[in-house]
């Protein structure tokens, strides 16, 4: 998969992204990320994008053309590569006002070969270049960051934990926290006892189908005590529905 992050500051995003898990699926070659710097498409010699806003109000906006030429050259390359694909590719500008980025949105995006993420700055970025270019608006939460830098590492790490290969475990993707919208079960290594507490007698019995068991009630309590609104959305089985309600009335699942 190839992520196209269009920024004023690309070493901040490539410095985060070089490492780990991240950094060693690019070095194997199942990721490809660029950061593309917006002032390169300055057309003045001080490289500057932005100005003062139509109408007043506080702040600088990244102008509309910096923007358009450098989506567009990362466009062109896409389109060099992939002739019989689409004229436009993914864009995501990362706002505030966009919607919110889940666990179900990596996995869609992680079906793209390609995905260009916009970062704006300042006060954000001229309207005109967003209707142009933009196919997706995206937020990370309800709060306001400097940047889209942030955010966008943000994304490209979730996606890119879906891309077949990247994780080592291929399958620890899929049992991860929001999987079927339940959070994921208390885990434990060894000793056995540390601080005075002990690790689960279930885990150590070798009897999978019970640690199974107790790993998806885990979740479901976890998931009702940190994230009931995501309770809402799990399909749980009857019996679930039974023990969850028996959980809630004694407060020990019993």
């Amino acid at each position: 998969m190839n992520f196209h992050i269009l920024t004023l500051f690309p070493e901040m995003v490539m410095n985060g992204l070089n490492t780990s898990i991240i950094g060693r699926a690019v070095n194997a070659g199942l990721l490809s990320i660029e950061a593309v710097n917006i002032r390169d498409y300055a057309f003045n010699k001080h490289q500057s994008v932005d100005d003062y806003p139509y109408g007043g109000g506080a702040g600088m906006l990244m102008q509309a053309e910096p923007v358009y030429l450098a989506h567009e050259a990362v466009a062109e390359k896409i389109r060099s590569r992939r002739p019989s694909g689409q004229s436009r590719p993914r864009t995501v500008y990362l706002s505030p006002q966009g919607d919110v980025f889940d666990q179900k949105m990596a996995e869609e995006l992680a079906q793209e070969e390609d995905l260009i993420l916009l970062c704006g700055h300042y006060e954000g970025i001229d309207e005109r270049v967003l209707e142009e270019v933009v196919t997706d608006y995206v937020s990370i939460g309800d709060y306001v960051l400097t940047g889209g830098e942030l955010p966008a590492m943000v994304m490209v790490d979730a996606i890119s934990r879906l891309v077949p290969g990247v994780l080592h475990n291929d399958v620890s993707a899929e049992f991860e926290s929001f999987q079927d919208n339940l959070l994921e079960y208390p885990q434990y290594s060894r000793p056995e006892e540390w601080h005075g507490k002990k690790v689960p007698s279930v885990l150590l019995s070798g009897h999978h189908a019970n640690i199974e068991k107790w790993r998806r009630e885990q979740s479901i309590i976890r998931t009702y005590e940190r994230r009931p609104d995501l309770l809402e959305k799990c399909e749980l089985t009857e019996k679930e529905k039974q023990w969850l309600n028996s959980y809630k009335i004694s407060g020990n699942g019993t």
